[in-house]
């Protein structure tokens, strides 16, 4: 399969044309499913069942999800998980408040098909809802065994965390994967130009305050991640 060109659209959200769907219905970048199968197939081998909450979103879903925050009708949390009352911020604090935990619509890296947030399926119940907590993946909690494995298994495959540390951005992550060989080209093609030009063509809730602040947004939570090898 010739891959799809890259394209702003591809990089915001806008297009679907670089992804395939999953036996789930999950879409996710088409260069990614063997890679993805073949880390699927290798925690199996030892007992984990890596299942997906999360694969491709597109900017009108993370835009509804950002509304959603915005207006108060999505709970918006710090990091020690306590739920911020986020009618009583404003301008950059309400808007750094949503992103410690939610990507500005356009900026997404799930936008790409090649992030995943995943648990293990065989360490709960079916009917369990994983909340994506830090303290699901935490010693005690059911997903630990499957936060260490991929420690030491992931970047066998190409993936990596970038979220894994607290940088003064985005929260920690562990449940958040990303296929660096497809991941890694397409943040440098994510220019704040491009992102501006995306919103330019389709304004989000708080646009005024994202466009003001636009350069300090992109530099902390857009572009500071953490590299496969910390």
């Amino acid at each position: 399969m010739t891959p799809p060109t890259l394209t702003a659209e591809i990089l915001t959200g806008c297009s679907e044309e670089h992804l395939s769907a999953l036996a789930n219905g999950q879409l996710i970048h088409q260069q990614m499913q063997p890679a993805w199968q073949k880390l699927q197939q290798a925690a199996a081998a030892d007992g984990i069942t890596i299942a997906i909450a999360s694969a491709f979103r597109s900017f009108q879903r993370q835009a509804a999800i950002w509304q959603a925050k915005c207006e108060g009708t999505r709970p918006v949390y710090n990091l020690q998980q306590q739920q911020v009352e986020i009618s009583k911020l404003s301008g950059l604090k309400k808007l750094e408040a949503i992103m410690l935990f939610s990507a500005l619509p356009g900026a997404s890296r799930h936008h790409w098909g090649t992030e995943l947030d995943i648990y293990d399926a065989a360490a709960v119940t079916s009917d369990y809802r994983p909340q994506l907590l830090q303290s699901e993946y935490s010693e005690s909690g059911p997903f630990n065994r499957l936060n260490q494995w991929l420690e030491t298994e992931a970047a066998k495959f190409g993936f990596f965390r970038p979220y894994k540390k607290y940088r003064g951005g985005v929260a920690p992550e562990p449940w958040h994967l990303s296929y660096a060989p497809i991941a890694k080209p397409y943040q440098k093609a994510l220019t704040m130009q491009t992102l501006q030009n995306c919103l330019g063509q389709h304004p989000i809730a708080e646009q005024q305050a994202v466009l003001a602040n636009l350069a300090q947004l992109y530099q902390t939570y857009v572009i500071n991640i953490c590299e496969d090898n910390e």
